[in-house]
């Protein structure tokens, strides 16, 4: 079940006759939907789409499944995901028939979550008040499994649909070789893993406007 306190849905407006197009983001795994990119990505297209930015759960057989319904509930024409997110976005994508752009994708989070046992805090705020989680050993096995299996559901007819952004001072995902070995577009921004809302404006907002041109 899709919990509407977890998600921000923000008002669909008319332009013309015509429904504005509809994006979900998929945020980090230290992210919220309140995270900057998440922000920059909604006041940067609130004139050319809805953004939907929900707050993901913490394990990652949860947050497929809660991104599959969203997707069921929203109908969306875009997914884009950061880090994490671009994780679950690569896996859920052919799945439900929505392009997605993936924004540093990181393909082996076990890598991440290894070293960073125990206590943390979510680093923006989430709407159900939780900010504090950990990171344990089961955890880390669930995604284990997620990892071994996320090139499982890879469709071909998909590999012009799904696209790499790669940020150049990136120092915690280095996965554009293997991202590569299944899609063919791949871009650059000169930034770190998590984008500012100044390179959310400049490269992923307009690599978003020719997805949703070339994918109408």
């Amino acid at each position: 079940m899709v919990f509407p306190s977890l998600i921000r849905t923000f008002d669909l407006k008319l332009r013309g006759e015509n429904w504005m197009k509809k994006i979900i983001f998929l945020h980090g795994f230290y992210a919220s939907g309140q995270c900057v990119p998440a922000v920059a990505l909604r006041e940067s297209l609130e004139d050319k789409a809805v953004v939907v930015t929900p707050d993901l759960p913490m394990h990652p057989k949860k947050a497929l499944a809660f991104i599959k319904e969203l997707c069921e509930r929203e109908h969306p024409d875009l997914l884009v995901g950061n880090s994490c997110g671009a994780f679950y976005a690569q896996m859920v994508a052919s799945v439900v028939g929505v392009p997605a752009l993936l924004g540093n994708p990181h393909f082996r989070m076990t890598e991440f979550l290894n070293p960073r046992i125990g206590q943390h805090q979510y680093k923006s705020p989430r709407l159900d008040g939780k900010q504090d989680f950990t990171i344990d050993e089961a955890l880390i096995s669930e995604f284990a499994e997620m990892e071994r299996q996320q090139f499982d559901n890879y469709n071909p007819s998909y590999k012009d649909r799904i696209w790499g952004l790669f940020g150049e001072q990136d120092t915690l995902a280095h996965f554009e070789p293997l991202f590569l070995k299944y899609y063919t577009h791949s871009f650059h921004f000169p930034g770190n893993h998590t984008p500012t809302a100044e390179e959310v404006r400049t490269w992923y907002v307009p690599l978003i406007e020719k997805m949703g041109n070339i994918h109408e």
